[in-house]
C-alpha cells in the first residue's frame, strides 16, 4: 500500500483551549519527552508545529494556530489515528477548525531533524494539477538576525501571488526551525514563482551567499483529497 503524508492545520478559540495545545508542544515525536503518539500503528514521522503572526510568518507567535505533519505507513494507518487514536479524540473537543490534506510526495530533497521522512514517487507528479509543498529550514543562530530582515517581503511575494491557494509558515520553534506549507494551482505555476519572482529568487541567492541554514528541505507533493474548512472557506474542491 501506498505511504500517505498529511498536514493538518488546527485552530483553536478561548483561554483554555489555546493553553492545552500549547501544552502538547513538548509531548510530540521529536522532543525528549513521552510522546502521546508513541507506538502509533503506520506513523513514521510526526510533528506538532506552532505558528507566527498574520499568515505565520511573524516573529511574534500565533497561540491560536497550529498544524500537525504525520507520514504514514498507508492511507488506512491515517484513517484509523483521525477516527480513533485518544490523543486526537481529545484534540478535537479543544479546536474550533481544522482541514486534513491527504498527499503523496513526488519530490524531495534535504533533511528534517536529520532524517528524510518522505518517500517520492516522481512518476506520479503531473505538472498541471495542484500541487502542495512543505519547506523546513533550521536557521543559523548566529544568522537569525539576517534572516528574518527578508522574511517579510518573501513571504509577501508568496502570499500575494494569483496562483497562490493557501500559505502558511510553522515550524517546530518557528523563530528558528522555520517551515512553509502552500497550495498552488499546478506544479507549473509553482515553478514559476520559484524561478521567476524577484523576491524568491533574491532569498534563494542570499540563502547561499549568507549561509542561513544548517539543515533544509523541499518536498513537493500531489493531493489525493482536503477534508474540512480554513479560514471559513471549504477546501474540497482543490485536487
Amino acid at each position: 500500500m501506498a505511504q500517505t503524508t498529511t498536514v493538518t492545520l488546527l485552530r483553536y478559540e478561548g483561554l483554555r483551549n489555546k493553553a492545552w495545545i500549547f501544552t502538547q508542544m513538548g509531548l510530540m515525536p521529536g522532543f525528549p519527552f513521552p510522546s502521546p503518539l508513541a507506538g502509533t500503528e503506520g506513523l513514521a514521522f510526526g510533528r506538532l508545529l506552532g505558528s507566527g503572526a498574520g499568515n505565520g510568518f511573524g516573529l511574534k507567535p500565533n497561540l491560536g494556530v497550529y498544524a500537525f505533519v504525520g507520514h504514514w505507513a498507508s492511507r488506512a494507518a491515517a484513517d484509523r489515528f483521525f477516527a480513533a487514536h485518544p490523543w486526537w479524540r481529545n484534540n478535537e473537543r479543544h479546536l474550533t477548525e481544522k482541514t486534513t490534506f491527504y498527499l503523496e510526495a513526488t519530490m524531495t530533497h534535504g533533511e528534517w531533524g536529520g532524517q528524510q521522512p518522505f518517500t517520492p514517487q516522481p512518476e506520479k507528479h503531473d505538472p498541471n494539477a495542484p500541487v502542495a509543498v512543505i519547506t523546513r529550514a533550521t536557521i543559523r543562530t548566529r544568522k537569525l538576525a539576517d534572516f528574518w530582515r527578508y522574511v517579510p517581503q518573501t513571504s509577501a511575494s508568496v502570499y500575494n501571488h494569483p496562483e497562490r491557494k493557501l500559505s502558511i509558515g510553522v515550524g517546530e520553534y518557528p523563530v528558528f526551525m522555520q517551515a512553509t506549507f502552500s497550495l498552488w494551482t499546478s506544479g507549473k505555476a509553482m515553478r514559476n514563482f520559484a524561478y521567476k519572482s524577484k523576491h524568491h529568487a533574491e532569498a534563494v541567492k542570499l540563502t547561499r551567499e549568507r549561509d542561513w541554514y544548517k539543515e533544509e528541505m523541499f518536498t513537493r507533493f500531489r493531493i489525493l483529497e482536503v477534508d474540512g474548512n480554513w479560514n471559513g472557506t471549504d477546501l474540497s474542491g482543490i485536487r
